[in-house]
């Protein structure tokens, strides 16, 4: 009697296994085109968001990177966008920035994902921090306690000095590729 209960038992876990894993297969498959178009979206929404000044881009793939470069309606390049990624405190950190080469400067970045702790480096989305990077010329970055008063400052994140100090790693990486993928001029 006893395995006869055991019996019934493992056949409708089992059961009940193979549903489950058949249900979010196809939950999955139902819902990858949806998560893929709205990241699309949110990916062309930060190439116009740190490329101000332009109406149009086109995904360009240079020494095995893509990068997105703006154009405006007089279809003269006005910046390149390119996603840079690293680790944060928490995990993955995965940003837009857009550059004039010309003028050696950052226009600015958007922050596209993170894991950051909440109220603190999660902070790194906020407009105060992210106006760090607004208009900032190339060089090598100090993250400081302080408000700035050289250019090459980054002001962290009061009790997220870490997520600041990665975010600043990501921002002069994600130049240096650039600068080595156009040679620094656009």
């Amino acid at each position: 009697m006893e395995k006869e209960s055991i019996g019934r038992l493992v056949i409708t876990l089992t059961v009940i296994g193979i549903i489950s894993a058949l249900t979010l297969a196809f939950v999955y498959q139902w819902t990858t085109p949806y998560i893929k178009e709205h990241q699309a979206a949110a990916q062309e929404k930060a190439v116009f968001n740190v490329l101000t000044d332009a109406e149009k881009f086109e995904e360009v793939s240079k020494n095995g990177h893509v990068f997105y470069e703006g154009y405006n309606n007089a279809g003269s390049r006005v910046g390149i966008a390119y996603i840079a990624a690293g680790s944060g405190f928490q995990g993955q950190i995965e940003l837009m920035i857009g550059v004039n080469l010309n003028e050696e400067k950052i226009y600015g970045i958007s922050i596209l994902t993170h894991s950051e702790t909440p109220g603190l480096g999660a902070r790194i989305t906020e407009d105060g921090y992210k106006s760090n990077f607004v208009d900032k010329p190339f060089g090598d970055y100090t993250v400081i306690k302080r408000e700035t008063t050289d250019p090459t400052e980054v002001e962290a994140i009061s009790g997220a000095t870490i997520s600041s100090e990665k975010v600043t790693t990501i921002v002069e990486n994600a130049v240096s590729i650039i600068q080595s993928a156009y040679g620094g001029g656009m």
